[in-house]
């Protein structure tokens, strides 16, 4: 059997998926049998003696590598990314654009293993594995500084495994995840690949040719094309060599010019890989809270980046979107379970607010939605604080992508003497978002009537004095007052705007009536 360990100093693997941009900001993990073929073929070129490690023997090792798909043991790694703005030149001048730079965060010292079963190697392979490994200096990206050398004996348990080749190592849909990488075709494979391409696109343009033709016949021209003088075009023809060493060697940019879906030289192997190996954020990497010692963090505020910013008469709409995401990074990173303060499903029925509300908030007055406010008066669990610090983005299927900051996560009360003015004490409170009464409205049960019943259902002072407002704009009829949600219930589609005064000061955040999770019938010290 033949074992190989990367490991890698500077802590982090850089490497983009075929036919994936870098912008998308994916990773391509565990780096696959073709990506470390055409290291070592980069290797061979650059720093080996050439003499005394001629190509045919780089030939016979890589084949013989490429007979069999390799098991891995894969180290903890976590899906990061950083973010710059780099400026492109254009006719004007120079235009900036923000651009994704993805990688896995590894232990420095703990080994990606790679990993053959079968394999037995002469001792002229193993001189030059030997010579390519210690040649090595990147896998992937130039950034991916690696350390490589061959393991003699390893008795190590493997974790991602060829799909083909699990024996019951893993249960597909439970504890595996189905990932596509690329493993290099053999030459006898890919000699038979080669003649079947050729014949493909030889067909395809002596069909091209045929229907010129017959539009040459119908328009009378004199010179006829011959299909049978069709040729394979020359961009496609030079990146389907005959031998398989050069086809492994072809540059990526060749085979992306020549409109290549895959390299011709190279198979898609679906593997199982463990959950969680590419995780997407540590669990234990918990964000600190504004709290005393043993208090639950209640609230999370981060601001909004987006060109422009969503407008506060659209704060149900935010709020929901809000919420769908912290689900969806839920679902994610905890296989489906999405923690209570974050959903609010539960037993105890709809009365109780205890989960979180998603509240769009204006702190600078412009009519713009530039920070959220995620606060439940249940506390965050262990769960929620790693979905609130993973939370980095809303995405929607109108095409609207906003990205989020994590500004802080803590009590009310550090929020209170911080920033928020959502979370501030008063004893008179206005509406900046309608408020739409829960209830259908009855005779003796009013607006009044049905703010003072939800005071006390939800344990809040009942207000002393009740004032609807007029403003000049917006006024409730210009904001979305609708959940995306079909089948909900709405007693109360037109809103109003409402000035509170209580006796006793209370702390905000105050949301109250329909839709108050998501952004309606929120209000502001006066």
């Amino acid at each position: 059997m033949l074992t190989i360990a990367f490991t890698f100093p500077a802590g982090r693997y850089h490497a983009t998926p075929w036919g994936r941009h870098v912008n998308e900001a994916d990773i391509s993990w565990p780096p696959d049998l073709w990506r470390i073929c055409r290291a070592f073929i980069a290797m061979w070129h650059r720093k080996l003696d050439q003499e005394k490690f001629p190509v045919n023997q780089l030939s016979d090792l890589l084949s013989y590598l490429a007979g069999e798909a390799p098991h891995y043991r894969l180290p903890e790694a976590i899906h990061f990314h950083t973010r710059h703005y780099m400026p492109i030149k254009e006719s004007k001048g120079e235009k900036p654009t923000l651009i994704f730079d993805a990688f896995a965060r590894v232990d420095r010292k703990d080994p990606l293993i790679v990993h053959w079963p079968s394999i037995v190697l002469s001792d002229a392979q193993t001189r030059l594995l030997d010579a390519l490994l210690f040649s090595l200096g990147y896998l992937g990206r130039a950034e991916s500084w690696v350390e490589a050398q061959k393991l003699e004996d390893w008795n190590g348990e493997c974790n991602c495994f060829p799909e083909e080749k699990t024996d019951g190592n893993f249960t597909v849909n439970q504890e595996a995840d189905i990932i596509p990488m690329w493993q290099p075709r053999t030459p006898e494979d890919y000699k038979e690949t080669r003649n079947r391409l050729r014949a493909e696109i030889l067909e395809q343009e002596k069909g091209v040719l045929e229907e010129k033709r017959k539009k040459d016949l119908e328009e009378d021209k004199k010179k006829v094309t011959n299909p049978e003088n069709a040729r394979i075009p020359k961009i496609i023809s030079q990146t389907l060599p005959e031998n398989w060493l050069d086809a492994l060697s072809l540059d990526t940019a060749d085979l992306q010019k020549a409109a290549w879906s895959a390299p011709p030289a190279a198979m898609r192997t679906y593997y199982l890989r463990s959950k969680n190996a590419l995780q997407f954020i540590a669990p234990q990497a918990l964000p600190p809270v504004r709290a005393e010692s043993g208090t639950k963090p209640t609230t999370a505020r981060y601001a909004v980046y987006a060109k422009p910013l969503p407008r506060l008469t659209d704060a149900v709409f935010v709020g929901e979107r809000a919420r769908l995401a912290a689900m969806g990074m839920a679902k994610r990173l905890f296989n489906g379970e999405i923690p209570l303060p974050i959903s609010g499903h539960a037993e105890f029925g709809a009365t109780n607010h205890g989960h979180a509300f998603f509240l769009p908030e204006d702190s600078d007055g412009d009519g713009r939605i530039d920070h959220i406010l995620v606060h439940a008066p249940m506390g965050f669990d262990r769960n929620s604080r790693v979905i609130m610090a993973a939370l980095n983005r809303i995405r929607t299927k109108e095409g609207i992508d906003w990205q989020l900051i994590l500004e802080a996560m803590g009590t009310s009360d550090y929020f209170q003497t911080k920033t928020s003015n959502l979370l501030s004490a008063s004893r008179t409170w206005q509406s900046i978002t309608p408020y739409l009464h829960p209830w259908h409205r009855k005779k003796k049960f009013g607006v009044e009537e049905q703010i003072q019943k939800e005071c006390r259902l939800r344990q809040l002072p009942v207000p002393v004095e009740i004032e609807p407002i007029k403003p000049k704009k917006p006024k409730p009829l210009d904001f979305r007052r609708f959940r995306s949600k079909r089948g909900v219930m709405q007693p109360d589609r037109h809103g109003c705007f409402l000035r509170l005064s209580f006796s006793k000061e209370i702390q905000g955040p105050l949301a109250l009536g329909f839709a108050c999770h998501f952004g309606l019938g929120l209000f502001v010290p006066a």
